[in-house]
């Protein structure tokens, strides 16, 4: 199910700071509360091999991330306990030791199961029933959600594909273009670049500079 253009679910779930204190996070909940956006992306396990390149990746962008009024948290269905020994864990050991942002714990799959993110299929044994197959983490799916709590952008990868950091802060430039200005963003748009009005004489006008 596509939650684009849609409310993101409306549910609290558990979460660990850098500094180790549980907490729990409601992101629709804080989108309106705080009046910014946020940046969720899920990633498949702690301790594995893409995925601490991911997160100190979004870690190093945070600051252009806050600059546009955007939170960056992540997830995955690890605990906090797991995360937090992650946490603790030397960049050059394969850990994320550095990285600040908030670190979703979907243990029980609740959130990660309404948005039909994980690597997980329900079939047939012959003796036991309906069993689960694969792996039941996550595969990279990104959410970015606006100050309502609705979403905007959302995108999935393969759990060997690593995501392009810079996508998603040309993506939240180009909403808020279209928030503050009512102007829509054409192809390979960019902060600077010319936007366009969304009317056959728009597009007419667009294309014939372009």
């Amino acid at each position: 199910m596509s939650f684009t253009g849609k409310n993101f679910p409306n549910i609290t779930v558990d979460a660990i700071d850098y500094l180790g204190d549980y907490i729990s996070l409601n992101l629709f909940e804080k989108a309106q509360k705080e009046n910014k956006k946020i940046l969720l992306f899920w990633y498949p396990k702690d301790f594995t091999f893409v995925c601490p390149t991911e997160l100190h990746a979004f870690q190093e962008a945070v600051a252009e991330f806050e600059k546009r009024n955007t939170i960056v948290i992540g997830a995955s269905c690890d605990s906090n306990e797991v995360h937090f020994a992650w946490l603790n864990t030397p960049k050059d050991n394969g850990g994320i030791e550095g990285v600040e942002y908030p670190i979703i714990a979907d243990t029980n799959r609740n959130l990660s199961s309404i948005l039909g993110i994980l690597d997980v299929k329900e079939v047939e044994h012959p003796e036991f029933g309906l069993i689960a197959e694969g792996s039941a983490v996550t595969f990279r799916a990104t959410y970015l959600i606006d100050e309502t709590g609705k979403v905007f952008h959302e995108s999935v990868n393969d759990m060997p594909l690593g995501r392009n950091v810079k996508e998603y802060i040309r993506l939240v430039d180009a909403y808020t273009h279209v928030q503050k200005h009512g102007e829509v963003c054409p192809a390979n748009w960019e902060e600077g670049k010319e936007a366009m009005n969304a009317t056959r004489d728009g597009v007419a006008s667009y294309l014939s500079m372009n």
